[in-house]
């Protein structure tokens, strides 16, 4: 099942996408709300007005999760491509809900940094509250999974040790087109991050130092999850910021992320 969270005339509100058509599923401002109330298998069977895919509004997955955590150095091939050794543990870091935009929306080039990148990512969303959970009570807390763009502004990154100030800048990371659950995505599921149709990033998304369920237990251990929390894996080779000479992103460029079973984020890049 692909639910999505679309703008509407009077707010939000969540589809479930059947080939090309959207089922509307009624009473949810977003599918963060729809897993609060445990309506996530219920939808599958839900009935209601249609619409066409084509020309959905995105927004934001979940519009305002309670948690964004993300993981960084979490790809052999990018922990390779940085000259670091891979984490005994996952190296955690924090987003806030400001800087989630739609899958499709325009994607705005803060003026103040001057080091603008990509990074393609695979996002857990969390279905059930948990906290220190194992095992299959880990794998069941995952709703599914959707596609984030964690934007980093590298040079604001790197101004010291801690890395927020170069990644939660507001209105910066698109998140979405859908939730798919588990079963719509292949094992081997590529990850393909292309810069006006350009591949620069391709992987695996199973190719993690620290998978899915490890990541939810990890995280859970901290802090409580809950549903419609976001968990940003982790991003493969072939970031901007280590290629030769250094790329980054510019105004007038379009940046696509896809995942096989889940879809495409794709936003326009345009000056602040």
């Amino acid at each position: 099942m692909r639910l999505a969270t679309i703008r509407t005339g009077g707010g939000t509100g969540v589809v479930r996408l059947d080939g090309d058509t959207a089922t509307e599923v009624a009473g949810f401002a977003d599918v963060g709300a729809l897993l609060a109330a445990g309506r996530l298998e219920a939808a599958a069977s839900v009935t209601g007005p249609t619409r066409p895919v084509a020309g959905l509004d995105y927004a934001p997955l979940v519009t305002a999760p309670s948690k964004i955590i993300c993981v960084g150095l979490n790809y052999k091939a990018h922990i390779a491509e940085t000259h670091r050794e891979p984490p005994t543990y996952p190296t955690l870091f924090a987003k806030f809900a400001d800087s989630l935009i739609g899958a499709e929306d325009d994607l705005v080039r803060a003026p103040e940094p001057e080091s603008m990148d990509w990074e393609g990512e695979l996002v857990i969303v969390i279905g059930t509250e948990v906290r220190r959970a194992r095992g299959a009570e880990a794998e069941a807390a995952i709703a599914g999974y959707t596609i984030a763009n964690d934007v980093s502004y590298r040079d604001w990154q790197y101004r010291t040790t801690q890395w927020d100030q170069g990644k939660i800048w507001a209105d910066s990371t698109p998140v979405g087109p859908v939730l798919a659950t588990p079963d719509e995505i292949p094992f081997q599921a590529r990850i393909v991050t292309e810069i006006d149709g350009v591949i620069k990033q391709e992987g695996e998304i199973h190719d993690l130092v620290h998978g899915p369920a490890a990541l939810v237990e990890y995280i859970s251990t901290i802090t409580r999850l809950r549903p419609g929390d976001l968990i940003l894996t982790g991003t493969p080779s072939g970031v901007g910021h280590v290629r030769q000479p250094e790329e980054q992103l510019e105004p007038g460029q379009t940046v696509t992320v896809t995942i096989e079973g889940i879809g495409s984020l794709r936003n326009r890049v345009v000056a602040g």
